[in-house]
């Protein structure tokens, strides 16, 4: 297991924890990738993932370009068609850096 799949696996578990339901990961097309689709109450929720061992290079938040941004937007838009769901949804970041989790709901 890579150090991005045990991240993820990680964020999976804590969210789970905090009441959301896991319903798929790494979800990829061309254009982008969703790393873990949540259910929390009525809400979808995709979530960005993003581990750092330590900070000195700004930290994990600070990892998320307006570039990938626009990719995991891309990309949740082509699975809420794919899907046929017309429903609410959001967009979160786990970010882990070391042991350290930061949830961040509605990040962008």
């Amino acid at each position: 297991m890579t150090l991005g799949q045990q991240a993820e696996s990680l964020a999976q578990g804590y969210l789970e924890q905090q009441g959301l339901s896991f319903v798929e990961r790494n979800v990829r097309y061309p254009f982008g990738e969703i790393d873990l689709i949540m259910r929390h109450k009525n809400y979808w929720v995709f979530v960005e993932v993003k581990y750092r061992s330590a900070n000195q290079f700004g930290g994990a938040i600070q990892a998320l370009s307006k570039a990938q941004i626009g990719r995991i937007r891309m990309a949740a838009s082509h699975y809420l068609q794919s899907h046929k769901l017309d429903v609410p949804c959001r967009f979160d970041v786990v970010a882990i850096e070391d042991t350290q989790i930061q949830w961040l709901v509605d990040a962008f």
